[in-house]
């Protein structure tokens, strides 16, 4: 079987990039490709595209590479311009309101860059995103250039001109020219990371076919949930199931259960990842969860899978059917499942049965309940005619 091939994460391609655009600046040279250090010690290389340079300023692009995984920021243009502050420049808006720690390395070392080092500026341009709400690691109000890619980049551009050979601060501007448009493909905005993509990165290095992207999401969008002062958290498995939830819970409803209606930055979705999500809730503190899901899933999460995208539907329907055989008032329901060929033909047979649905939905919390003993949780079944068939 073929290996799958690792690509680069948007902040290892900005720091190649500043790195390409320093080094023109300072050898008055069209430079062809650069080597980058990552945290964790390894070296990248990296082609630069549409290099200019002149007297003061230089730019250049790197196009990003994720490898086999499949990441909508592929193939994207990261841009970054690298120039002096000259007393008559304009001055780039901060895009941090103190200087980054120093950055240690996983294989040993660390990237310096405590006070006294050349004054760097790291902005955002077309296509990268402010960040708009609490809770993310860069505060609201600012580019949504995370804290290992600002560190990469101010060790990089250091690397060409340290301290004494520049006598100005540097401005760095990022760009990605399609980013806007690409992040509508993303959920950024409901993190509330606005106009554009992030650079982001811990280690520099896209893992091919990894829940990751999914997981950090799921853990970002809980700690804006919380900064925002929202006590539950709705967990989805979709975005039709958080529709309906929205529309039940959500701001400007009138059926609002007790207290006030939910936030929009309450509901987060889970995607298949029901046991990674309900366990950061456990971790940072979130009080209640509602698991909002359709039948099909919501069965799988009842047969104890923490990844819904298992493949075992023939299996869950054989559990089922030993469940409502072994119940008296739900025995009859039994038959339903014997020629089924999904879950949701189950329930459409039956007749959305409400015996069938409280026995799913009721084990479905049961083994949420095993995974997070200390949650409160309830569960929405959303119905595949978008309404609400059961919450309790």
């Amino acid at each position: 079987m073929k290996s799958l091939r690792s690509g680069y994460t948007t902040g290892a391609c900005a720091t190649a990039a500043a790195r390409g655009a320093a080094l023109m600046l300072r050898q008055q040279q069209i430079v062809g490709e650069v080597e980058i250090t990552l945290p964790r010690g390894e070296t990248a290389h990296f082609t630069l595209h549409g290099q200019r340079f002149s007297e003061n300023e230089a730019s250049c692009f790197v196009i990003k590479d994720a490898g086999d995984d499949p990441d909508i920021t592929n193939g994207a243009e990261i841009h970054a311009t690298v120039s002096f502050l000259t007393p008559l420049s304009p001055l780039p808006e901060l895009s941090q309101p103190h200087p980054p720690p120093d950055l240690p390395l996983e294989g040993g070392g660390t990237i310096l860059q405590g006070e006294g080092k050349l004054p760097i500026v790291i902005s955002g341009g077309i296509g990268i995103g402010r960040v708009t709400k609490p809770g993310l690691a860069i505060p609201p109000g600012a580019w949504a250039i995370n804290p290992v890619p600002r560190w990469m980049i101010t060790a990089a551009i250091r690397s060409v001109f340290p301290g004494p050979r520049s006598p100005v601060p540097i401005h760095c501007l990022l760009s990605i020219p399609n980013g806007e448009l690409l992040a509508l493909k993303t959920l950024n905005a409901r993190l509330g990371i606005m106009g554009g993509l992030s650079i982001l990165g811990t280690t520099g290095i896209v893992r091919p076919i990894s829940a990751q992207a999914w997981t950090d999401t799921i853990d970002a969008a809980l700690d804006v949930a919380l900064a925002c002062g929202s006590e539950v958290v709705v967990l989805s498995t979709g975005r039709t199931s958080e529709l309906v939830a929205q529309g039940k819970l959500g701001p400007g409803t009138g059926d609002r259960g007790p207290g006030e209606p939910l936030l929009e930055e309450a509901f987060v979705m889970m995607g298949d990842h029901v046991g990674y999500a309900l366990r950061s809730c456990s971790r940072k503190g979130v009080e209640r969860v509602i698991l909002a899901g359709q039948f099909a899933k919501l069965l799988k999460i009842a047969c104890g899978h923490e990844q819904t995208h298992v493949t075992s539907s023939e299996l869950d329907l054989q559990q089922l059917r030993n469940w409502l055989s072994m119940t008296p008032h739900t025995s009859h329901l039994a038959p339903h499942v014997v020629d089924a060929v999904t879950a949701r033909g189950v329930l459409e047979s039956s007749a959305n049965d409400p015996d069938l649905i409280t026995l799913v939905c009721q084990r479905a919390r049961l083994f949420a309940q095993s995974v997070t003993p200390h949650l409160e949780l309830k569960v929405l079944l959303a119905g595949y005619g978008g309404e609400v068939l059961y919450f309790a």
